[in-house]
């Protein structure tokens, strides 16, 4: 099994910017928490961070057929890109939307999720954790499908 990691936009700036909000960890420490796991669980994990909202569109859309599941944190375009909501449910995978901060304790204009109704889950405001509780809910995920899969047989 495979998962990508796509993170949106200034996530790579984690551990730099408003510590307060995001912490003092840096997103590639974020990533090699993750790897650890993914190892543990023989799945396979990329990595992918972008400022713009069309390359976000364009690695979404290129994990059909190739990748079994997204963990996305789509940082603020979460609050105003279709295009990013589109391409997840056109891809038709389990995507599990993270945010470190608790997006519905925020600005008004950071509840509204536009990405969330298409995903399999959200999980906000546990700071990093989040991407293992996010990491720990696809692989269960991947465990469901196979059973699904061994019981059709």
């Amino acid at each position: 099994m495979k998962i990508r990691v796509i993170e949106g936009p200034n996530i790579n700036l984690l551990g730099k910017r408003e510590s307060n909000i995001y912490g003092l960890m840096t997103m590639e420490q974020i990533h090699e928490n993750m790897e650890r796991v993914a190892s543990q669980a023989g799945v396979e994990i990329d990595f992918v961070q972008s400022n713009y909202e069309g390359e976000i569109v364009d690695k979404i859309q290129e994990c059909a057929g190739s990748i079994d599941g997204i963990i996305i944190n789509p940082a603020a375009y979460t609050h105003t890109s279709i295009a990013i909501r589109d391409a997840i449910a056109a891809v038709k995978l389990p995507v599990i939307e993270v945010h470190i901060s608790n997006i519905h304790a925020r600005e008004e204009f950071r509840h509204t999720s536009m990405t969330a109704g298409v995903c399999a889950g959200q999980i906000v405001g546990f700071g990093p954790l989040g991407y293992h509780l996010a990491m720990i809910a696809m692989i269960e995920i991947f465990e469901q499908v196979k059973a699904a899969k061994s019981a059709q047989k």
